[in-house]
């Protein structure tokens, strides 16, 4: 049976709430979870694999990381099984009191009402910038960064 959009919100409510006993029923047992960033400043982000993983993350590392924080869902689709949101993460950095606001993008596949698969993308570039409390300085980049004619980056 499809999803529906109230069960998505349903499921992105509780994973914002990070309660383990609420979320569980979300997760299938071999819940594949990667958001793309970089781990050093966002240790939310990377690969997990697993139900005890994707909980840990949701329920331990993201508290940890962050305060008060509050997905503002601006598009939301669901078709079949399959579901994406566009949102800006809004959120207070626990170690440096700042705040920290970026876009992301979420990709969700389920099977039997429960997520089997979670790819999300952020804009790294912009939350690594407001962690660290200053712009990155591209223009002095190391000799591994390419950079186009144009000036965009285009291989790391």
């Amino acid at each position: 049976m499809a999803i529906t959009h109230q069960f998505v919100l349903d499921f992105l409510h509780v994973r914002q709430a990070g309660e383990a006993e609420k979320l569980e029923p979300f997760l299938d047992d071999n819940v594949d979870w990667l958001i793309s960033g970089p781990v050093d400043f966002l240790p939310h982000c990377g690969h997990r694999k697993g139900k005890a993983a994707v909980i840990d993350m949701v329920c331990r590392i993201a508290p940890d990381t962050f305060e008060a924080r509050n997905f503002e869902i601006k598009h939301l689709l669901v078709q079949g099984n399959y579901a994406a949101t566009m949102s800006r993460f809004h959120a207070t950095h626990t170690a440096t009191k700042r705040t920290i606001s970026y876009r992301s993008a979420h990709f969700m596949r389920f099977r039997s009402d429960r997520l089997i698969w979670f790819r999300g993308l952020i804009d790294s570039l912009s939350a690594t910038e407001q962690f660290m409390g200053h712009e990155l300085d591209l223009e002095h980049t190391p000799d591994v960064i390419s950079i186009a004619p144009d000036g965009d980056l285009i291989e790391v």
